[in-house]
This record gives C-alpha cells, structure tokens and sequence, in this order.
C-alpha cells in the first residue's frame, strides 16, 4: 500500500489554492497539487532544449565515426524524431506514476525494490546528478564567456552556481517563471536562429547514407531516457495524470526535436564541427542577443539537476529539510565545476546513465502491467524485493554487450565479454530498446514464477 493517504492527496490539492505555495520542506509531508498543463509544458518545453544538444548533434551526422561516412541530414532528422519520440513517451510513463502517486522518482523505487534496496539507484542517481549539475555550470559559463570575453570564467561558475542554487530553493516558483517568460523568449530565440541559418546554403536532404540509423537513434533516445529517473520530481505536483503524460509529450519532443534539427543545420551550414556551434550562432546577425536568451534559458538545466540531487537524497532521509541539503549540493557542484575537468567525466556520466533505462523498463512493466500500482508500498517500511534486481541487470548487461560506452577500460572489458561467449552487436542493434525489452520481458518472466511458487507454497 503507498505511504500516501487520501487525506494526504485532498490537502496537496487544497494548497493550488494558494498560488505561491511551494514544495514541502520534507518528504514526510503531502505534495502540493500546483501545476497545470502550462506549467508542465514550459517546464518540459525548456528541458528538451539544451546547449549540449547543438554540439551533440555532430553525433547524429557520424554516428559510426568522424572518419565513417555520415547520415544523411533526412536520416539525422529521421533519427532525431524517431529516438525523441520514443523517450519522451518513456518520461510520459515515469511522470504518470509520479502524479498518481505523489512520490518523487526515487521514492517510487520503494514499491519496485523495497525501501532499502532503493537506495542502491539512489545513490547511482545522486552521483549522476551531481556530474551533470557540474556539467551544467561548466557549460553555461563557457558559454557566458563567448559573450562576453573580458569576464574570467570562474566569474560566471560562481555566478551561475548561485542562481541554480537559488533556483532550486524555490522549484515550484521557477517552474511558473519558466513558463510565462522563458519559454516565450527560447521559442523567439529558437526561431530567429532557425531563419537566419535556412538563409545558407543548405547539402542535399538526401545526399549521404542510413549506414548508423539505429545509433543516431540511441543517441537521442538515450538523451531523453536521462529524465526519466527524475520526472516524477516534478509531475508529483502536477493537477493530473493526464496533464503530466501530455506535457513530455508535446513539448518535451517538439524542444528536443527543434534543438537538435538547429545543430544540424549549424553544422552542415556554418559551423562545421561542434567545437564551432556557438560560434555560428554568434555570427548571424543579432545572434547574440538569440544566443544569450538560450545561454539565460540553460539555467533550467542546472536548476533541474541540483533539484533531483536534492530529493533523490531525501529518499535517504526524508525528513531532511531540502532547503539545507540544495545550498549544500549547489556549493559542492560551485566547487566541483572550479577545479574538475568534467569533460573528462561526461563518459563515465553516460555509464551510470545506461543503468537507468533497464531499470525503468523493470518499473514500468511491474507498475502498469503487472499491478503495482494497486499493491506498491512507498513507506520506509516497504519490504526488499531483490528478485526485481534480476530483470535490471539482464537487461544492465544486454545494453553493454551492444554499446559499452566510451570509458576506454569498461567498453574493452565488455568487448572481452562479448568475444568470450561469441556475440558481436550489430549495426540495426540499439541498446537503450533492446536492454528495456529484455528486462521488460524478464520481469514478466520473474512475476509469473513468484506468483506460481507463493500458490504452490499455499
């Protein structure tokens, strides 16, 4: 049964009364009810854009390689729809189950594993967050600092990390701000830049090749998946089910999908390789000022990730007040993103990001198919489950075999595995859709076996 109560969800609902409640200090208190549909689609909207994602889509045009022949930018933006789509309906799924139950994603963990064994993705996913939250600030103030030189960048990581830090102390707040002037101002932004780019001369839609496809779509279902760990952090709050399923959706896949076609263009008009993305941007008339608007707009990112960390902790200890732990997380990301070279760290980041798209194939057939949303128990009580642990890792080691990732010593273990037992991964082979169908299957397979062992005991 949830820790959740219905006198619990009739107060969180009285409090969209009041339009500047905010999130409760603890998790041992109700979530409040508070955003709408427009809420929702500004926050995932802002989400789907990032200022990685126009350097990334280099990946879309050479996915087997910057020496290997490339996509065509009809298949990169084949790629780009078909891997969006399906990750925004993984986040749509994840955002259900968090406004139905009024639980963060981490905390919903608890009826899929059991509250102590939840800690083991609680943990993985701090750490996650805390590397993508430096990440962020690293990528802002670089950014910040094409705009305006003269400024050391150390200027803009102490800046930036207090405004996320700020922006996680009031996430409610930000969620409405984010929606009555942010979204307006990157979709003017996003808009401008796209006409001034269509202006260059522009390849064949058609010239290139196929060859990578379904790696193109990894790339940009694996940026999509990323969120799913997180979004019931926000749709916790939001009014309905059917408003936090529509929100990813639609603007989720309408954002990422227009970043990402901006990066090609970028790419194959002006910019030439990723390192000269921004540049491109700056280089068209008053690109500056559109550029600025997204460089402003990437504090969602930060605050988001700062934010998850915070109640990903909670988990641990729920009655932790979040204010103290997000001042904590934000002058440790502040620190990190002085003295780290996180670049050097973002292949280790996707590692621990792979674990979570199995995972949440393991949720989401055990919550939608197989009843937990009916029996779930999201109380600090809630007993182990570690035959649930099954099902992740087969679907864990499934997406190695195919795309070890790029940390040198793990993918040239996992290449030993795969020569071992004779397997060699395929081009038309995605991992993020064959490790979630393994695992899917595997938990159905686990469900039907305890349901026949517990029969035959009784």
């Amino acid at each position: 049964m949830s820790s959740l109560t219905d006198r619990d969800l009739l107060r969180g609902e009285a409090a969209t009364l009041d339009p500047h409640v905010e999130v409760p200090r603890t998790l041992a208190e109700p979530a409040p009810r508070a955003l709408g549909l427009l809420d929702q689609l500004g926050l995932w909207g802002n989400l789907g854009v990032s200022l990685l994602g126009f350097g990334g889509a280099v990946v879309l045009l050479h996915p087997n390689g910057p020496d290997a022949p490339g996509l065509s930018l009809l298949a990169a933006l084949t790629a780009t729809v078909v891997g969006t789509v399906l990750g925004a309906g993984a986040i749509a799924l994840a955002a259900v189950a968090g406004a139905r139950t009024g639980a963060p994603g981490m905390m919903l963990l608890r009826g899929l594993f059991g509250a102590r064994l939840s800690y083991v993705p609680t943990v993985l996913n701090t750490v996650q967050m805390l590397g993508w939250s430096t990440f962020e600030v690293v990528t802002i103030a670089t950014a910040a600092g094409q705009l305006v030189p003269a400024v050391p960048e150390w200027v803009f990581v102490v800046v930036i990390g207090l405004l996320t830090t700020g922006l996680a102390l009031w996430p409610l707040t930000t969620v409405r701000v984010l929606r009555r002037y942010v979204t307006v101002a990157m979709v003017v932004a996003l808009g401008y830049l796209f006409v001034q780019l269509l202006r260059q001369p522009l390849p064949a839609v058609s010239g290139g090749g196929w060859s990578g496809f379904s790696i193109g779509v990894d790339t940009t279902l694996a940026v999509a998946v990323s969120w799913v760990p997180v979004a019931a952090d926000y749709t916790r709050h939001s009014r309905s089910a059917r408003a936090a399923a529509v929100a990813p959706l639609v603007g989720f896949s309408l954002s990422q999908v227009a970043c990402y076609a901006l990066g090609l263009l970028a790419l194959l008009t002006v910019a030439g390789d990723p390192e000269r993305v921004f540049s491109s941007f700056l280089a068209v008339p008053l690109g500056a000022l559109a550029f600025g608007v997204l460089v402003l707009r990437e504090l969602d990112q930060s605050f988001t990730s700062v934010y998850s960390t915070t109640v990903s902790l909670q988990n641990l200890r729920p009655r932790w007040d979040r204010r103290a732990i997000a001042v904590a997380i934000g002058v440790v990301v502040t620190v990190l993103a002085l003295n780290l070279d996180i670049y050097g760290y973002a292949s280790f980041l996707s590692l621990i990001g792979s674990l979570f798209v199995p995972m949440f194939a393991v949720l989401v057939v055990d919550y939608f198919l197989l009843g937990g949303r009916r029996r779930w128990n999201l109380s600090e009580s809630a007993r182990p489950r570690p035959l649930m642990l099954l099902p992740w890792a087969v679907g864990f080691v499934v997406y190695q075999l195919i795309y070890p990732g790029q940390v040198s010593w793990w993918a040239s273990a996992w290449e030993g595995v795969a020569a071992a037992i004779g397997f060699v991964p395929q081009s038309w082979m995605s991992a993020s859709l064959l490790s979630f169908l393994s695992a899917g299957l595997v938990t159905v397979v686990v469900n039907l076996a305890t349901r026949r062992t517990i029969r035959a005991a009784g």
